[in-house]
């Protein structure tokens, strides 16, 4: 079963999206294996976001994610890290498709609500970042016959 990290940013926390955003990720299938509501570490972000150090909108980005809690969580699926962008959206809200979580939800670029990894190498990365391996539960929600060929 692959795994995926996703986190609901500081805009989305503040707005009270969290719950909306764990029921479509649970209505299309996947299963939450790990999360938690925490205020980020500065090393933390830093490794999160260790591609942008040295950018010019890296502060920004930063001091916005420091700004409040995150909701950080660990989904499960076959396939989800895919399913998981889709549900997302593009990074620009104004390009998301009416439906996904970007589309519906955000509204600018800076501060569009949520992250999700890109490809299974980073959502290992990440996973690794903010989650011990006692942390990810294993469990069975389903008979998973009912989910996958």
């Amino acid at each position: 079963m692959d795994r995926t990290f996703v986190m609901v940013k500081p805009d989305g926390v503040a707005r009270g999206l969290v719950g909306d955003i764990i029921s479509r990720m649970e209505r299309k299938g996947l299963k939450l294996v790990a999360a938690k509501l925490e205020l980020l570490p500065e090393n933390r972000v830093g490794e999160q976001y260790k591609e942008h150090l040295e950018k010019p909108f890296f502060p920004g980005l930063k001091r916005y994610i420091m700004s409040g809690p995150c909701m950080l969580m660990v989904w499960e699926g076959y396939g989800v890290v895919g399913i998981a962008r889709t549900l997302i959206g593009a990074t620009n809200p104004t390009e998301a498709a009416p439906g996904t979580i970007r589309g519906d939800l955000a509204l600018d670029i800076g501060r569009n609500v949520i992250h999700g990894s890109d490809s299974p190498e980073s959502a290992m990365r990440e996973i690794g970042i903010h989650f011990s391996s006692q942390e990810l539960v294993e469990y069975t929600r389903i008979d998973e016959s009912l989910l996958y060929e």
